[in-house]
Formats: C-alpha cells, sequence, structure tokens
C-alpha cells in the first residue's frame, strides 16, 4: 500500500488492519510497518525508529506510523529519521497531566513552545510541516486548532550559517592553520604507517572535494576513472553520486570531480586493492563499494552490497584524525573532527578565493544558491600580519614543530652521514647546518623550509633558526604588498613550526646556563 496525497481518509484509517504488512521506501528497501520498531538498512543510512519510546496513545503511534510512511516513501532517510526524532522531542516536552498524548492539539503546541530555549526554538518550525503533512492526508491525530495555530505563529528556521560566520573552533570551518595541520599529520601518519591506505584517501576526499558523508559511501570502484589530455597528462576523476538531490535516488545523478594526481595515482593503487579483494566475492569486481565494509551485514539493499553505512564512514574520518591527534592552533586541543567542517572549510575558502554563491553552490552539490550566501557575506579575514612576537606566542598552540631538537650531531639518527645534513647559505653563508633529516631513502620536499614541519627532522640546538624566521617574516611582508594575502599566508604554518624551534632552542639554552650558573 502506497500512501499518497491522493488516498482518501476512508481508506488511510479503515485499511486492513490500518498498516501495510510491507512498504518500499524512495530507495527501495523494505520494512514491516507494524512492528514496534523500525529498523532496516536504506542504501547506506542505517533506520532505526523506536515507537515504545513515543509518549502517546496506541491510536496516536499507529497514525504517527502512517505518517511517516509516507516520508519514508517519499523522502530521504535521514529527513524521515529527523522528523521522528523532532516528533519525539515534542512529546517528551508536552508539558501535560496526562502521561500520553492522544491527540496534538494547539495547547500542546503552546506548550511545547513555551519549552524551547531561544537556542533550540527552531523546532517547532522544523515540525510544523510534518504536522501540516498529517493533516493534509487525512489522517487522525493533529486537530484543526492546532493547524490554525501554526498558520498564525512566525515560526522560526534552524539557524543557518551561523558556525560559518562565527568561525565557530568546533562546528565551524576549519582556518588555514588548522588545514595544514591535517595536511601534514595524513601524510606524515600515512608514510609512517599510523593510518592505512583507505583513510587516507577518504581524509583527502573531504579535505579536497568537502561532500557528505552518504555520497562517499555510495561510491563504487567504477567511479574513478583515468582519461589523458592532449599535453599527455593523465586525468583522474571520482563522479560522486547527488546524494541530496529532492526525489532522487542515491546513485541515479552525478557530478563528476577531477583529482590531483597526487591522489589519483594512490587511487588507481588503492583500486587494484580493491578489486583484488572481491575477486570470487562479486561477479564483476568494477561494481564493489569504493570503501568497503570489512564483511556484509546481509540487510544491505540490492546495489548496495558490502557498502558502509555514511554514519560508520563519518566515525572513520573522525577515528582516523584522532589518531593522529592534529591540534588547533585556537584552542590548544585536538580538533573537533566531524563531515560538516570539511564542508564549510570548503564553502569558506571557495568565497576567499572570490568565488561567487553560483560556483560555490555547485562545489557544495547543492541545488540552488539559498544556503551558501552566508559563504559570501561572511568571509573570514586572513590574518594581516605576523611578526616575531606573535608567531612565537602563537608557535606552542600550533604545534606545527613535529621534529626533535639534538645538541650535538652525534644524537641524530643519521650521524656519521653528511648527506643527511640540512644547510643553505641564504641563512648562513658558512653552510652550517640547520639540522639532520632523519628519514632515510628519497624525500622529494623543499628543503629546507618544508623541514620544520617533518616530524624527521631532528634541528641543531644552535643552528641558524632565528635567520630562518626572520627571512620568511620578511618574505611575507614583502608578499603582501607585491601580490595578495593569500599568496603572502602560503608559508605560515612553516613560520610557526621554525618560531617553536627558536623558542625551544631558548628554552633549552637558558636552562644550561642556569645549571652553569647554579
Amino acid at each position: 500500500m502506497m500512501i499518497n496525497d491522493l488516498m482518501p481518509l476512508t481508506q488511510l484509517n479503515n485499511a486492513p488492519q490500518d498498516l501495510p504488512e510491507e512498504v518500499t521506501t524512495r530507495n527501495g528497501a523494505r520494512f514491516n510497518p507494524r512492528l514496534d520498531r523500525w529498523s532496516y538498512r536504506d542504501s547506506t543510512v542505517t533506520v532505526s525508529l523506536d515507537f515504545l519510546s513515543l509518549r502517546a496513545t496506541n491510536e496516536l503511534i499507529k497514525s504517527t506510523k502512517k505518517i511517516l510512511i509516507w516520508y519514508a516513501e517519499n523522502k530521504s532517510p535521514d529527513h524521515l529519521m529527523n522528523m521522528f526524532e523532532r516528533f519525539q522531542h515534542l512529546l517528551k516536552c508536552s508539558e501535560l497531566d496526562l502521561d500520553e498524548v492522544s491527540h496534538i492539539t494547539s495547547n500542546v503546541l503552546i506548550n511545547y513552545r513555551a519549552s524551547l530555549s531561544s537556542k533550540n526554538s527552531w523546532y517547532l518550525g522544523n515540525l510544523s510541516g510534518f504536522l501540516k503533512k498529517w493533516h493534509s492526508l487525512g489522517v487522525v491525530g493533529v486537530s484543526e486548532d492546532a493547524i490554525a495555530l501554526l498558520k498564525q505563529l512566525r515560526l522560526k528556521g534552524n539557524r543557518k550559517g551561523e558556525a560559518v560566520s562565527t568561525m565557530d573552533p568546533l562546528e565551524g570551518p576549519f582556518t588555514d592553520f588548522e588545514v595544514e595541520a591535517i595536511h601534514t599529520a595524513v601524510d606524515s601518519g600515512y608514510k609512517a604507517g599510523d593510518i592505512n591506505l583507505d583513510d587516507y584517501l577518504l581524509v583527502w576526499l573531504f579535505l579536497a572535494l568537502g561532500q557528505r558523508p552518504i555520497q562517499y559511501a555510495s561510491l563504487k570502484v567504477y567511479d574513478f576513472g583515468t582519461s589523458v589530455a592532449k599535453d599527455g597528462a593523465t586525468i583522474y576523476s571520482l563522479n560522486v553520486p547527488r546524494a541530496k538531490q529532492r526525489e532522487k535516488l542515491s546513485r541515479s545523478e552525478f557530478s563528476q570531480r577531477v583529482l590531483v594526481p597526487q591522489i589519483g595515482e594512490k587511487f588507481v593503487q588503492y583500486i587494484k586493492e580493491v578489486r583484488a579483494r572481491f575477486t570470487g566475492i562479486l561477479v564483476d569486481t568494477s561494481v564493489a563499494p569504493l570503501f568497503p565494509s570489512k564483511r556484509s551485514s546481509k540487510n544491505e539493499p540490492n546495489g548496495f552490497e558490502y557498502h558502509r553505512t555514511s554514519k560508520s564512514l563519518s566515525v572513520d574520518l573522525k577515528n582516523a584524525l584522532n589518531r593522529l591527534n592534529v591540534i588547533s592552533e585556537r584552542t590548544g586541543e585536538p580538533l573537533h573532527i566531524t563531515a560538516t567542517r570539511f564542508r564549510r572549510t570548503l564553502g569558506t575558502r571557495a568565497a576567499m578565493e572570490g568565488h561567487g554563491e553560483l560556483v560555490i553552490a555547485e562545489l557544495l552539490d547543492h541545488t540552488d544558491t539559498q544556503n551558501v550566501g552566508v559563504y559570501v557575506q561572511s568571509t573570514p579575514e586572513i590574518v594581516e600580519r605576523i611578526d616575531r612576537a606573535m608567531a612565537l606566542h602563537l608557535a606552542p598552540l600550533a604545534q606545527a614543530f613535529a621534529g626533535v631538537i639534538i645538541k650535538t650531531e652525534s644524537e641524530a639518527r643519521r650521524k656519521g652521514d653528511p648527506t643527511s645534513r640540512i644547510c643553505d647559505p641564504r641563512f648562513e653563508p658558512s653552510m652550517k647546518p640547520m639540522g639532520n633529516c632523519g628519514q632515510h631513502g628519497f624525500c622529494g620536499e623543499l628543503a629546507p623550509i618544508s623541514c620544520y614541519t617533518c616530524r624527521s627532522f631532528q634541528p641543531w640546538l644552535d643552528g641558524p633558526h632565528e635567520a630562518v624566521l626572520n627571512h620568511l617574516i620578511s618574505e611575507r611582508e614583502r608578499l603582501m604588498v607585491e601580490s595578495d594575502s593569500r599568496i603572502a599566508s602560503i608559508n605560515d604554518r612553516t613560520i610557526l613550526a621554525v618560531a617553536e624551534v627558536v623558542r625551544r632552542c631558548d628554552e633549552i639554552k637558558g636552562g644550561m646556563s642556569e645549571e652553569i650558573n647554579g
């Protein structure tokens, strides 16, 4: 049985046993709506609704199920769960003498509105559409006076863009320092074996594309592709499902995103590993999920076998970065990681680059520009000036320096190896080394500037670090005048790393002086 806007009231309320035995969702999942708990897998989302938790009469619960069947058949699983949670909150907060609510009346809504704080006052506005749909379908449970009240009230919507406009350190976009910290930690962590290749690529996709977890969870091996440009260069691309478009299935429409060669080359290697894993399990390994679960849960819908849920992907993202202990220079604490923060960062950085609302909407895969204006209107200003004092102040919080200071070369990992010495005549004409590289094998980074943010760098206690710091700050000031702030700030995290080396060296020397004088 399909519940639709044209179904008469008598059919809804007098159908055999009131509820159908099975419902098919918009994405093709099936479940029994007569159960007290709806629990099923819908594409890459696990749905779980406990109707026994509702503070309502049996009749109202039955009516609630009828409305939620319509949402299951016509809306996304996330929207379905959101409406259930909002209605559950309404029943929980209703200040009535009754133990159970039998009807949603104007009094119920007035009491609910009075119970909401200014922070969550938008909950009623969010629920208003649900109750109006309930009434329009002719299902008993919502009174006429409740609908009349909703039409009269000026209801607040969700406060969109607040985390972006305030640059909230927990929910807002990452700063440039924080983004660079993530870059450095992920690259170093992968080289050191602290994170696997799948987590490495997942983090980079969130950084580079800023899409929703449900989109990455829906990806399949054949969504990745390569082509050859006119100049012979290889182009790596990913067809990302447009998961949130209205009335569309999660793999019915795609947006092509180009990947940088650094990531594309690793995807080629990674996909070979995924296909090898599914050889003998799937007839066609190209339909294997790009980020597969460790094992099948046996409840995945057709076409989503071995796919992870969007929630588990978000947890993997968080766990991978938590293991790397990436520190925020704003809080001095490990970064609060959520998938949403990567989306907000992409939108914010695009606005800072001068892109308009249409471009940002395309990048974030929005169908319109109504939710992207905040990025253009609230573009945060980049730090205009970093002098020596500011660099030394921010350095301990940023924790950009990841190496170990050594007093003499005899403490170096590669002591006795002259090729491990890091020298540059720009900072020390006598070619006195800044320190030693503790990494064996080819590096490819631009020494010595990039060394200060590398965990393999072992700076000397008496190295010319002050000269490096002065050079970087002077170069930044020059670029601020001759180019723009985005170009000038490209080495800001390195400046903080060098400043931290200078600060620690001063502390060590000060401690040594006290020991001698003491």
